[in-house]
């Protein structure tokens, strides 16, 4: 019952109510006098409309009908040559394009021949270099097996007058440390003047050699 009461009501709606129809925006209308000529003095003409290039489109659209002089639309003699400068940087010509080519091809040539000599270079200097870095890896070796046996030598000498195990790191082995090398220095200083010494000795005990004359013995 009340679905067929709802179905009338809504043809009564539709019936009171008017149909929708579709908007269409009606054309522009145009403006009577045939072409549009922006007028300069007026304030509210746009500045795009007062520069070259929309002379030249009017001139395009409706020819000589726009009442624009074509001579006026041909570039000034400094643009043209602005005009092909720029033309021969963004669209160079064959002979360019291919001397272009040319240079670019010679160079990387060049670079290709410098590439392969550098590497040569350093291949035949790889067996030295191997050489020196084993070298320097068995010499390094070597001082960090002195460093750690003059270090425990002198841990042991520490423990030794302190009475007790000592840290390398402590000021008491640096103070020791710095004491024995004074010591060192002193003993090295005091024996190469022992050997100066004893040098000078010899050389005065030693006899000057007689001169023998080169028709022998005078008589007597």
């Amino acid at each position: 019952m009340a679905a067929p009461m709802r179905r009338a009501w809504l043809g009564l709606l539709r019936a009171a109510l008017p149909a929708a129809r579709p908007y269409h925006a009606p054309p522009p209308r145009r403006k009577p006098g045939g072409v549009y000529r922006p007028d300069p003095g007026d304030p509210l003409t746009p500045l795009w409309q007062l520069q070259p290039a929309y002379e030249a489109k009017l001139y395009g659209r409706h020819g000589s009908a726009s009442g624009v002089d074509p001579a006026r639309l041909w570039p000034s003699p400094e643009k043209l040559q602005e005009l092909e400068a720029e033309e021969r940087e963004w669209f160079p010509g064959l002979r360019e394009m291919e001397a272009a080519l040319d240079a670019k091809e010679q160079q990387e040539e060049r670079q290709r021949v410098e590439r392969e000599k550098l590497i040569a270079a350093n291949m035949a200097k790889m067996p030295q270099m191997i050489e020196d870095w084993r070298r320097e890896k068995a010499a390094r070796k070597e001082k960090e097996r002195e460093d750690k046996a003059r270090r425990e030598r002198l841990l042991a000498e520490a423990q030794e007058r302190f009475g007790h195990k000592v840290d390398y790191r402590s000021a008491k082995f640096q103070e020791l440390v710095q004491e024995m090398e004074k010591k060192q220095r002193k003993e090295l200083k005091l024996k190469k003047k022992q050997l100066k010494e004893e040098a000078k000795k010899k050389t005065a005990a030693d006899p000057e050699p007689v001169p023998v004359s080169a028709g022998g013995p005078e008589p007597a």
